[in-house]
């Protein structure tokens, strides 16, 4: 079962990088296919700007969700590194129980604003704007989903300690720090 989950959770973040993928290849095509055309042919695509915008806006969600997973957003892990265990788990629990609280709040502002952005269409194309802003479902549900598994673990004692800081160094402070050490030594 526990095998099940954790496959089907692979390919739905290998489904989001591909949608990222695919996002960013329209914004390229449309955006440099009207350029070409502007300029070369004195004509455009009139829907090329409005779609690639909205493209970017979920390529922004959709990576952000992705990061999420993979730790790369952006962290400060100055004080919490040198705190003890019980520091660490108790900055661990607010960092996720304030993020799960945002993740509520962009999931109930969405709910809020869905019977208006169903009847909003956008200027150009004619689509519900949902189809733009609907993304806020999707991105409340699985970041909040996200957090929930966190603090689930961190609650139950499943978490390693070296899992308490949240934060991914890259490899070259990890190389820096590593050389401080050792000179001090």
């Amino acid at each position: 079962m526990e095998q099940t989950l954790e496959r089907f959770i692979y390919r739905f973040f290998k489904l989001l990088e591909l949608l990222i993928v695919v996002c960013m290849l329209a914004m390229v095509v449309m955006v440099f296919g009207n350029v070409v055309l502007r300029y070369g042919f004195n004509r455009g695509i009139d829907i090329s700007d409005e779609m690639a915008r909205y493209f970017f806006i979920w390529l922004t969600y959709i990576g952000a969700m992705v990061a999420m997973r993979e730790k790369g957003h952006l962290g400060v892990d100055t004080a919490v590194k040198h705190l003890g265990v019980g520091g660490k788990k108790l900055c661990l629990f607010l960092s996720e129980a304030l993020m799960l609280g945002c993740n509520v709040l962009f999931f109930v502002g969405t709910w809020k604003m869905h019977e208006l952005q169903v009847s909003n269409v956008s200027p150009v194309v004619g689509m519900s704007m949902i189809w733009v802003y609907g993304i806020g479902y999707v991105v409340g549900a699985v970041m909040g989903l996200m957090n929930l598994h966190v603090l689930y673990r961190l609650l139950t004692g499943r978490l390693r300690e070296d899992e308490l800081v949240q934060v991914i160094e890259t490899e070259g402070l990890a190389d820096v720090e590593k050389q401080i050490r050792e000179a001090k030594a």
